[in-house]
């Protein structure tokens, strides 16, 4: 009878041991399923759910009246951060107070609620001369520029041209409603005789 009783806790043992195997082995196969499926969810998020080309599309400002023109001839929306990417984009500005200005580039990346774009690749900035201020050119290969606030910065080489005047730097920021600019580190630049004097010229400050 012991003997009887001995095997049958064995076998109930056993079985006990293969039944929590097979419950570890599902889980584990739940795991994984759950893993793969959140993996791909997380990529499919990041896929883009639109595609524009040949686009342009307009910002207005507060007042309702508009701010700027981008276009390009690609432009890919990811919804997982609402953010844009865009091959050869340009930049037009229609602001009326202060000089117009026209950037493009190879690439940029448009997010915040379309209020900042970073541009990439052969960034080159002209803004047209108006009667109290020069015309600028500046070159650089790369740039963030925020539309709303008429303004952009980098921490990468500029060249800049105003009037007859060049300066170069490692990092800018420009205001183009104050027509304000700012080079940082270490630059060069050459000034023409009288070009200093001419009018509405703003001073670029290297430093």
């Amino acid at each position: 009878m012991r003997k009887i009783n001995a095997h049958r806790w064995r076998l109930t043992l056993t079985l006990l041991v293969f039944v929590f195997l097979a419950f570890a082995t599902f889980w584990l196969v739940e795991v994984m399923n759950q893993t793969g499926q959140e993996l791909q969810a997380d990529s499919h998020r990041n896929e883009p759910d639109y595609i524009i080309d040949r686009f342009s599309f307009v910002r207005m400002n507060a007042a309702g009246r508009p701010s700027y023109i981008i276009s390009g001839d690609k432009l890919t929306h990811r919804p997982v951060d609402d953010s844009s990417d865009i091959e050869r984009p340009v930049v037009r500005s229609l602001a009326a107070d202060h000089p117009p200005m026209l950037m493009h580039s190879e690439r940029a990346r448009v997010d915040q609620n379309n209020s900042r774009v970073h541009m990439t690749g052969k960034v080159d900035i002209e803004r047209s001369a108006a009667a109290n201020s020069q015309a600028l050119t500046l070159k650089s290969e790369a740039l963030t520029v925020y539309p709303d606030d008429d303004k952009m910065e980098t921490d990468q080489p500029v060249i800049m041209t105003l009037g007859g005047s060049t300066a170069s730097g490692t990092g800018m920021k420009a205001n183009n409603a104050t027509r304000q600019v700012q080079l940082q580190g270490r630059g060069e630049m050459h000034i023409p005789p009288g070009a200093a004097a001419a009018r509405g010229a703003p001073a670029p400050a290297p430093r």
